[in-house]
């Protein structure tokens, strides 16, 4: 049966006073972008107002560690075109419930949503499987469990990455061996599993794109958050492989189920950096509701993903169980945009913000660990479960064209979609009465996208 709903909360801590530092004295990491080469000599400038943690030569950019003070210093350099604090990223999802019941199904609700699967036929429903095209995940790795959720042969592990570091931090980005692997969180790991399926217990199933090729870059620390620069370094990595031909002539689609308030220079040239080598980046909108998307996600030129829900979830289906709605009821086919809602934690366009198609990000089952070596499933909800469908429908369509680049991946993913409106709807709960939801034009981007949609307007 479905457990109650295990909330996580933040605990604040009462500390004892102590003295202000001075004005501007506070240590923080600083991601400075360059209008020309990072020169021995440009690095000695820099040096002089802090010291140099990281050097990213494709893009012209360099991770200092100073103070506040020293800002506006460093931005008055002649070579330099940015400066910022390095920007907090984070990819927690907003919520978890247990999940013990996964009998009879190897078609979960959100991906019969996309339309790769149905409850009334058995395997899939659109010819491409992801065969031939890479996935980068940019998240916390994976659990040291994870063969027992994926294949082998789907994880690149010659590619796998972990970047350590970031923020007011001593020492360099870092590139410990192997931590890749090692997470504790478990983000990374129900993020890789929409993308490709999991095995539960021995029964399969399906993902959105289930024979792509996952790479598990590591840009987040072991609770699911980190910076920036340490983003940064994980894009760059991906896009020099792809630029390097390390794996071919394959296209490459990165995943980023991530974010945070600001727009950083680094993280955007290195996004700008990926996306020249061909590499198709998606993105998270945000969990912050009414207070506007978070980044990378915001910027134009990334494919952002808000969350969707299907509004018939925990009702009894066929068999009157609610327990099981997620992998034992139908979602009606051909899928209609008034099915479902918008997640009321799913953030909204503001002025300035990009948001693109929205994506089942709203109780969406896969593994989840909260003992180390144990495996378990938990349903997550935030939109680092909707990013993932979006990018494994890339990976579909790359897999249909190879040719494809960024821009026309994202306009025929906004010409496919389902348009949704404004508006209400009223949802069951694992436990306690019915909740009513509603959102407006500004959660929708151009609305739902499904992979039927996206592949039949794929050239």
């Amino acid at each position: 049966m479905i457990k109650s709903a295990l909330s996580v909360l933040a605990v604040a801590c009462l500390l004892p006073a102590v003295a202000q530092a001075a004005p501007g004295s506070r240590t923080v990491g600083v991601n400075v972008l360059l209008n020309t080469d990072p020169s021995p000599s440009i690095l000695a400038q820099l040096g002089a107002h802090g010291t140099v943690r990281d050097v990213l030569v494709e893009i012209d950019a360099v991770a200092l560690r100073t103070t506040e003070s020293e800002l506006a210093a460093i931005r008055a350099l002649p070579f330099v075109v940015a400066a910022n604090p390095d920007a907090a990223r984070n990819g927690s999802p907003v919520d978890t419930v247990a999940a013990t019941s996964f009998a009879n199904g190897i078609s979960t609700w959100d991906q019969d949503a996309v339309d790769v699967t149905s409850r009334e036929t058995a395997g899939r429903t659109v010819a491409q499987d992801g065969n031939g095209i890479y996935v980068a995940v940019l998240d916390t790795g994976l659990l040291d469990t994870w063969r027992q959720y994926f294949p082998q042969e789907r994880i690149a592990t010659q590619f796998a990455k972990a970047f350590n570091g970031g923020g007011g931090e001593q020492g360099n980005v870092s590139e410990p061996t192997n931590k890749w692997e090692h997470d504790q969180n478990s983000h990374g790991s129900h993020v890789t599993s929409t993308i490709l399926g999991y095995s539960l217990g021995g029964v399969p199933i399906n993902g959105t794109a289930p024979k792509a090729t996952v790479i598990p870059v590591k840009v987040l620390n072991q609770n699911g958050s980190g910076w920036s620069s340490v983003v940064a370094a994980g894009i760059v990595y991906v896009a020099d492989l792809k630029a390097s031909g390390a794996l071919g002539d394959a296209p490459v689609v990165i995943n980023m189920s991530l974010g945070g308030s600001q727009l950083d220079a680094m993280e955007k040239a290195a996004i700008d950096y990926a996306i020249g080598e061909g590499v198709v980046i998606v993105a998270s909108a945000g969990n912050e509701g009414e207070d506007g998307m978070g980044y990378p996600g915001a910027y134009a030129p990334v494919i952002s993903v808000a969350a969707t829900g299907w509004n018939n979830q925990w009702k009894p289906g066929g068999d009157g169980n609610p327990n099981n709605w997620w992998n034992a009821d139908n979602v009606a086919e051909p899928t209609s945009a008034a099915d479902f809602h918008i997640a009321d934690f799913s953030s909204r366009e503001l002025a300035g913000q990009d948001l693109d198609v929205a994506a089942p990000g709203s109780w969406v089952v896969g593994p989840y660990q909260t003992q180390s070596g144990k495996t378990s499933f938990f349903y997550l909800s935030g939109t680092s479960m909707a990013s993932p469908h979006v990018a494994g429908i890339a990976a579909l369509m790359l897999q249909k064209n190879p040719t494809l680049q960024q821009a026309d991946v994202e306009d025929i993913l906004e010409t496919a979609a389902l348009p949704m409106g404004a508006g209400c709807a009223m949802l069951s709960q694992p436990s306690g009465p019915a909740q009513q939801t509603c959102w407006g034009a500004d959660a929708t981007g151009s609305g739902i996208i499904t992979a039927a949609n996206a592949l039949a307007a794929t050239p």
